[in-house]
Formats: structure tokens, C-alpha cells, sequence
């Protein structure tokens, strides 16, 4: 992997810090030990602009299986009998994330607290389990003690009530997973309740923060594969024409009508209220910004979802690339009835999005699951190697 953080000293502008112009806060989405420990962090908040970070099990287990980053502290954990391979493995996953936090603190004071956040994921395995969800975002919130961070719960069904709880008991949360729009409005919904809920037993909402994140490209790559193998049955010209023209569209059609739910629950009296107790709007996140599709140009998604009160959590070699040539402007808000027309064509060529998105869900939470099986394996065998 190349590192991130090298800024071409030959620019005028850096693209990634003219988002903020725009409104929109970048976060990066990746951790690893000597990211924090070489000052490339620190280099990337005061060159790029950078403002958060985010991990997930797919992150931690490449970083931990990619080198030896962290063969000092799994080595000095050895002789810790008491500690399984989830126990070691969160000693090491706390003390990135609340390095990673004291690094982006001035971030989380200048910015008010609207920025400067690293978020730790709950396991993978409780991603169908209320109860296991909200008392592992409690002890891990307590456990990593710092007032930056959010606490990622998967937007399922069962995450739900463990979110609205944990928000109500003043916990950040980043609701992740998040593919259809049917399933943000309830993930808003529970944000507000839990807000309310909070300020009416004394808590100080401004100090709470939530994002909800979006993903992206998996939903180009799930519908773009339909449309394909349509095309290649298809024998009517008008068909074919319908399904070429959302061909690597939807993904970014979906954000945008997204977007215009955010803007409608956050502009109702409801909201308002709690606005005027200084709370401040779960932001939209879009993740899964890196293009998968080779045919696509390869800071797509970071360009067309450009707009007020949102984040971009951006991979690396993204990064690298907007940076290079990224071209920066408020497209989110753009020729909205296109991405309407996009959505629309969908269901007439016989595209149901709710069966994507539920399997996107699944497919996600089975992917996570799986990354968090080979992150212990990984940690469990350093356990027993001399």
C-alpha cells in the first residue's frame, strides 16, 4: 500500500481540503499502528484537512495480518491466561482508537465537536442481537474513555433499538451498514427519539454526535450485475436502452435521494426543538467510496455526492487520488430529477432495490463476520508462536 499523506507540494490546491468549502468533512477510512506512531496522522489533519477516521474488522485484520505492527504488544500479552483472542485483540484495537482520538482532539475542539471522531466497531457477531449490540457499546465506550469517538452498531434490524438506547444513555454511535433509504429514515428516527429521550432525563445534547453511513459502490457493483446479465438476455431494444441508461447510476442516485430524506427530517419543528437545545443534525456518511468497477472513473463516488453536512470516509488510495485529481463541487444536490428517473427505471426493468439492499445487508454483515473470524485466528495464533 502506498502511504497516504504526501501532498504535491507543486498544487495551488489541495482538492481534499476544498471539500470543506463545500461542507463536507473528510474522515479516512483505515487504522494502523504506525500511522498513528509516525506522525503521518498528524501530517494528513494538517495537509489533507483530514477530520476523522473509521475502522471496521475488514481494517483491523489487514492491519494486524499485514506485517508486524503489533507483534509487541500481542507478544506481551502471552503470559494473560485470562484474556481469549477477542480479549487481546480489544487491548490492541483500544489503544489505536484512543491514540487515534488524543491525535484528532484539536480537530473535536476547533470544529465544536463536529468533527474529530475515530469510531470502533462492536462485533460482527452480534450484529442480529439487540441486547448483546447495546451492552458491548456500553463497555466499549467506557473502556476506550474518550468523549471523540463513536461506537459503530450495523443499521439492522435488531441494531435499531440497541442504537436508539445507546444514544438515549449518551453514546455516539455510527450507525453502519446502511444501503436503503427506507432503512435510514429509521435509523434518523431513532437518533431523534434517542436525543429526546437523553435531554429529558438531563442530558447535555450538544454533546452528542451521530453519523449514519451510507454505503456506495456495493450498490453499483450488486445492480450494475443484474443489469448485465438482463442485457445479455434481453431481445427488446427499448429494455436494453432503459437498463443502460442507470447503468452505474443508481448508487449515486440513492445518496442523493438519501440526502433529501436528511434534509426533510432535519428541517421538521420536531428536530428543531432539539436544535434549539444545541443538538446538532446526524450528518449522512458515505462509505464505500472507493470504485470497484475499473470502467468508472476512480474518484466517482467521492465527486458526486459533494454537499452540505455530510462526511466522506475515503480509503487510502482514494485518498491518494482526489488528491491528485479530484475536482471538487457541490454536486449533491445536482440534476436531482435525474436521480429520481434513475430510481424509477429501476423497478421497470424488474429491478427490485429492497431485495439488493436486504442482501447487501446480509452480504455485509456475513464479510465483517468473516474478517473478524480471520482477525482472531491472526491473534490467537500469535498467542501460541515462540
Amino acid at each position: 500500500m502506498q502511504p497516504v499523506g504526501v501532498l504535491d507540494t507543486a498544487k495551488a490546491t489541495n482538492p481534499l481540503k476544498d471539500l470543506l468549502k463545500f461542507g463536507q468533512s473528510v474522515w479516512l477510512d483505515y487504522i494502523r499502528r504506525d500511522l498513528l506512531t509516525s506522525g503521518e496522522l498528524k501530517r494528513l489533519i494538517e495537509e489533507d484537512g483530514l477530520r476523522g477516521m473509521t475502522s471496521n474488522p475488514t481494517i483491523f485484520e489487514k492491519a494486524i495480518t499485514g506485517g508486524k505492527l503489533y507483534d509487541d504488544l500481542l507478544n506481551s500479552l502471552k503470559s494473560r491466561t485470562d484474556l481469549d483472542a477477542k480479549g487481546r485483540f480489544e487491548i490492541l484495537a483500544i489503544r489505536d482508537i484512543q491514540d487515534a482520538a488524543d491525535i484528532l482532539r484539536p480537530v473535536y475542539d476547533s470544529s465544536k465537536r463536529r468533527d474529530g471522531y475515530v469510531s470502533l466497531e462492536v462485533s460482527p457477531y452480534l450484529a442480529r442481537d439487540t441486547k448483546g449490540s447495546l451492552e458491548e457499546a456500553r463497555r466499549l465506550w467506557k473502556a476506550v474513555g474518550r468523549e471523540n469517538i463513536m461506537i459503530k452498531i450495523p443499521g439492522t434490524a435488531e441494531g435499531l433499538p440497541a442504537i436508539q438506547q445507546a444514544l438515549s444513555e449518551g453514546i455516539n454511535i455510527n450507525i453502519t451498514l446502511l444501503f436503503a433509504q427506507e432503512v435510514y429514515v429509521k435509523v434518523a428516527e431513532a437518533y431523534i427519539a434517542g436525543l429526546e429521550q437523553f435531554a429529558k432525563n438531563g442530558g447535555d445534547v450538544s454533546r452528542m454526535a451521530s453519523v449514519a453511513s451510507f454505503f456506495i459502490s456495493r450498490i453499483d457493483s450488486a445492480v450494475d450485475a443484474i443489469i448485465d446479465a438482463k442485457l445479455k438476455a434481453s431481445k427488446d431494444a427499448l429494455e436494453q436502452e432503459l437498463l443502460k441508461s442507470i447503468q452505474g447510476k443508481v448508487a449515486i442516485a440513492n445518496g442523493k435521494q438519501t440526502y433529501e430524506k436528511y434534509q426533510e427530517i432535519f428541517g421538521t419543528d420536531r428536530w428543531k426543538a432539539l436544535a434549539a437545545k444545541g443538538a446538532q443534525t446526524q450528518r449522512v456518511l458515505w462509505a464505500s467510496t472507493s470504485t470497484k468497477n475499473p470502467a468508472y472513473r476512480d474518484v466517482l463516488y467521492v465527486e458526486e455526492l459533494i454537499g452540505p453536512d455530510t462526511v466522506d470516509t475515503i480509503p487510502p488510495a482514494t485518498l491518494d487520488a482526489f488528491r491528485d485529481h479530484g475536482k471538487p463541487r457541490q454536486s449533491l444536490t445536482e440534476d436531482l430529477a435525474s436521480a429520481h428517473r434513475t430510481m424509477e427505471a429501476a423497478p421497470k426493468v424488474g429491478i427490485s432495490m429492497k431485495e439488493v439492499t436486504d442482501k447487501l445487508t446480509d452480504d455485509g454483515v456475513r464479510s465483517f463476520s468473516e474478517a473478524f473470524d480471520k482477525l482472531l485466528a491472526a491473534v490467537e495464533q500469535s498467542s501460541k508462536s515462540k
